[in-house]
């Protein structure tokens, strides 16, 4: 099965970037990090997976990433929501299958909670619910605090390339988007959850927060005890193809 590209128009004018597999269902959609892009070797990974085996498959770039249109720092966790239910929309049917990787595992779990009848089964890796509350605004530092306060920008460095512009916006509009101060997060389909145990971004214990949130019985939190945020190695690439089998075949 070839991959096609091409671009999904939004309302606004905006344009998404896309590329599909045709295949057999459910389809999957992977749903990427922050600042990351739908080139990166998970989701290049999952293509080829489907490519061989016949499977469906959806991978894009949020507003402000990748391919996409749009500015980075206008992006907020409001319109990447939005940006992942318009794909489910307009470009699968029927069950799907929602791989988040980091901030994607946030996103992928509120288009799970907006269209619970669509969603089959989730594979999360370092998934970040709540990152911009709980992980981010923590660690903010003084100068940091002083530059949102004045400029409603930070910039944060980053170990992955250029500093990640931080905005006021994206912190007042993430707390919206919390789901981690509810007593359950109301998913009950399959979900299987990769954490790597030297993660310096999402700490395991965060991602072991979310699996015992979720209100489905069947889901399973694999700790990778020397994995790292991306868990991108090829070892750790076949356990997400693994993880993925198990809930879709």
């Amino acid at each position: 099965m070839s991959e096609t590209s091409e671009f999904l128009e939004r309302p606004d004018g905006e344009r998404l970037a896309w590329r599909k597999v045709d295949g057999a269902g459910p389809a999957v959609v992977w749903l990427g990090g922050f600042k990351s892009d739908m080139a990166g070797t998970k989701a290049q990974a999952i293509a080829e997976w489907a490519q061989a085996n016949g499977r469906a498959y959806v991978r894009f770039d949020y507003f402000g990433h990748g391919e996409s249109s749009g500015d980075f720092r206008d992006g907020t966790i409001t319109r990447w929501r939005e940006d992942a239910l318009a794909v489910l929309d307009a470009l699968t049917e029927g069950p799907v299958v929602l791989v988040g990787s980091s901030m994607g595992g946030w996103v992928a779990c509120l288009a799970a909670m907006a269209v619970p009848e669509r969603v089959k089964a989730m594979v999360l890796i370092a998934p970040a619910p709540d990152f911009t509350e709980k992980l981010m605004k923590p660690e903010i530092p003084p100068e940091g605090l002083a530059d949102l306060a004045r400029d409603g920008v930070w910039l944060r460095p980053s170990e992955y390339g250029e500093p990640y512009p931080i905005t006021a916006a994206l912190l007042e509009d993430g707390a919206r988007w919390s789901i981690l101060e509810a007593q359950e997060v109301p998913i009950e389909a399959p979900v299987r959850i990769l954490q790597g145990g030297e993660d310096p971004d999402v700490p395991w214990s965060h991602a072991l927060q979310l699996a015992h949130a979720i209100k489905s019985p069947d889901v399973v939190f694999t700790l990778v005890k020397d994995g790292d945020h991306r868990l991108s190695r090829a070892e750790d690439l076949t356990r997400l193809i693994s993880a993925l089998e198990d809930v879709i075949l």
